[in-house]
C-alpha cells in the first residue's frame, strides 16, 4: 500500500511536469503527426496541441496508458523479478491523469490572472486617486480654548451698581 501511495504522488508530479513540458514545446507530437497524417491533415505551425496539452479526456487517458505500457513493458524486460503489479499500473495512470488536470487548472488560472492584470492595475490606480481626493491637503487647526482677558474688570455686584447710579 505504501509503494502505491508513493507511486501515485510521484505520478501526479510526473503528470504536472509532462503537461508543463508539452505546453512549452510539442515537437514530439508534431513529429508523430507528420508521420501518421497526410500533408493535408497535418498540424498547422501555430497549433499548440500535444499528447496531453489541449486534449480531451479520452485521448489524454489513451496516451497516458500507452506511455505507461511502454514504461512498464521496458521495466519488466530489464528487471528480472516481477514487482510491477496491476495496482501500481493503475495508481500511475490515475496519478498522471490527475496531475495533468491539476497543471491544466494552474495554467488556466495563471492565464486568467495575466489577462486581468491590466484591469487590476487600473482599479488600483483609481483607488489611489480616490484616496488622494479624500485625504485632506491642509492640516485642520484645532481651536484653542478661550482665555479670560486680564483687562476685563471684575463684575460689580448689584449693590455697587446701585451706588454708582446714586440710588443707594
Amino acid at each position: 500500500m505504501t509503494l502505491e501511495i508513493i507511486i501515485f504522488v510521484g505520478a501526479i508530479l510526473f503528470g504536472v511536469m509532462l503537461f508543463w513540458r508539452e505546453s512549452k514545446n510539442n515537437k514530439l507530437y508534431r513529429f508523430v503527426n507528420k508521420l501518421t497524417n497526410s500533408k493535408k491533415l497535418q498540424m498547422k505551425p501555430e497549433d499548440t496541441k500535444g499528447f496531453l496539452f489541449q486534449q480531451a479526456f479520452l485521448s489524454r487517458l489513451a496516451y497516458i496508458i500507452i506511455l505507461y505500457l511502454l514504461i512498464f513493458g521496458a521495466l519488466a524486460i530489464l528487471v528480472p523479478f516481477n514487482m510491477f503489479t496491476f495496482q501500481l499500473f493503475i495508481a500511475a495512470i490515475v496519478g498522471t491523469t490527475i496531475g495533468t488536470y491539476v497543471a491544466s487548472a494552474l495554467f488556466v488560472a495563471n492565464e486568467k490572472i495575466e489577462d486581468k492584470q491590466d484591469f487590476i492595475e487600473d482599479v488600483l490606480e483609481k483607488g489611489k486617486e480616490i484616496l488622494d481626493d479624500i485625504k485632506p491637503d491642509k492640516k485642520i487647526e484645532v481651536a484653542k480654548p478661550l482665555e479670560k482677558p486680564e483687562a476685563i474688570e471684575k463684575e460689580k455686584s448689584g449693590r455697587e451698581r446701585l451706588q454708582d447710579k446714586g440710588l443707594m
